[in-house]
């Protein structure tokens, strides 16, 4: 059986080494049983064994053993089969379902100069759990990606597939060091051998749809090994999302409510259920339409080896607080860059318009005019703005049937009003447009 499937992975691999501009590295095609066993006998994993061996009074054998459980559970067991026919299928076909799927803005050109050697990182936003499957669906034509998962994704079955397809686990905040010794050498030991990953440097969702105070541990990670002498450059791509709708805002909201009661696992799954059901029922009554527009905005990559040659740096050789600082730079430098490229999308776009004039009923007339006095100023500001069809009445057209559609906003003889009690959902919506003010010019459409 496992010749039966390498063979198919064999066949895949060949078949998509002629399309991929980022091929699949040897790193990525190793057993998973080998590459925990290298990164277990690794040497800087093994002094810190020793140390946590030492430090904490117990034999070197027991500090090993929980090294290889961590080892474990980090390391992914990419399949190239289950990634590019039954991933790359499952992701088309559910993005696809659920949305309008656009690339609003790419900048072709910068990363048809990326070096096929290069370790490329995509830097992304993190507005949803479809973020994983769009951004890996859209990307399938430049490589495979190997993502950063919390774990929340550690329950069967569906950690045997995150693993397949090339995701490795990161406990969020641990404060065990043994454990960030070993993810740090994961982590640089798939940096070093050129592994195309993504990344999400706010950790988490957003749960009133700003944008989070990102965090650089993985990225700082990345760059402890880096050598701007090496025989790979370090390439970082922002990248920036948006959605007419999440799947998850109403759980979100009440996440960050301080006097809601906390959701269990029990609670998130008969929700999850719940939502299923209705969208069920609505495909049965021939009344369900597709959760409005998501887009992907690729941005210009930047060159860790080019960075440090500007700023004079060298982050192998710095010191602990040197490189964090210079980290923290680098990652505010490439957060921006993603602020700036988040799309405008209609919703987001209304949603603003409605929350500003929050119970005072408006034409469509009056509304699409203070739409096209927000556009005005956003595109002032630089942002990215996605015209569906290149038709700004349809647009605004599209953003207000889905609020209605939704019951946030009321349709009353020819009048729409934001229903009060939806303020907090039209806040977040509005938020992820909020921090484009202020910008050069530079707008999209198509």
């Amino acid at each position: 059986m496992r010749w039966l499937i390498r063979a198919r992975a064999n066949r895949v691999l060949e078949d998509v080494g002629k399309r991929l501009r980022i091929q699949i590295r040897p790193f990525q095609q190793s057993s998973r049983r080998a590459l925990i066993d290298r990164l277990v006998f690794d040497d800087r994993v093994q002094q810190a064994a020793k140390a946590h061996a030492a430090a904490h009074g117990m034999p070197r054998e027991v500090a090993l053993d929980q090294v290889r459980r961590y080892a474990r559970e980090i390391v992914p067991a990419f399949n190239a089969y289950l990634y590019f026919r039954v991933g790359y299928w499952a992701g088309k076909t559910l993005s696809r379902a659920l949305y309008r799927v656009r690339i609003g803005y790419a900048d072709e050109a910068g990363l048809a100069r990326v070096p096929e050697s290069a370790t490329v990182v995509f830097v992304m936003n993190h507005r949803s759990n479809m973020d994983y499957v769009l951004a890996a669906y859209l990307a399938a034509d430049q490589a495979a990606l190997s993502y950063a998962v919390g774990e929340w994704a550690r329950i069967w079955p569906v950690q045997q597939i995150i693993r397949a397809m090339g995701a490795y686990f990161v406990r969020r905040n641990s404060r065990d060091e043994l454990y960030r010794r070993v993810l740090e050498r994961y982590v640089a030991m798939a940096t070093e051998a050129g592994v195309t990953q993504a990344v999400f440097p706010e950790g988490g969702l957003s749960r009133d749809g700003r944008m989070r105070e990102p965090r650089f541990g993985v990225i700082d990670y990345m760059l402890r090994g880096f050598r701007a002498d090496g025989e790979r450059d370090l390439v970082f791509v922002p990248i920036a999302l948006n959605y007419d709708r999440t799947l998850e805002d109403r759980t979100l909201l009440r996440a960050a409510d301080p006097a809601a009661p906390p959701a269990g696992r029990i609670a998130a799954v008969l929700a999850t259920l719940r939502f299923a059901a209705r969208q069920l029922g609505l495909v049965l009554r021939s009344r369900w339409y597709r959760f409005g527009y998501a887009c992907v905005n690729f941005g210009t990559p930047i060159s860790a080896r080019e960075y440090a040659a500007a700023r004079g740096v060298d982050f192998a050789r710095l010191g602990r607080d040197d490189r964090q600082r210079e980290v923290a730079a680098l990652g505010r430098r490439l957060m921006d860059e993603v602020g700036r490229l988040v799309p405008v999308l209609p919703v987001p776009l209304v949603a603003t318009v409605l929350l500003g004039r929050m119970g005072e009923p408006l034409s469509e007339l009056e509304l699409k005019g203070r739409v096209a006095e927000l556009v005005e100023r956003l595109e002032r500001a630089g942002a990215r703005i996605y015209v569906p069809r290149r038709d700004w009445d349809y647009a605004v057209g599209a953003g207000l049937r889905m609020l209605t559609l939704r019951r946030i906003v009321e349709a009353r003889d020819g009048l729409y009003a934001a229903r009060r009690e939806e303020a907090p959902l039209l806040a977040y919506y509005a938020n992820s447009i909020a921090h484009l003010a202020g910008r050069s010019p530079t707008a999209a459409s198509g």
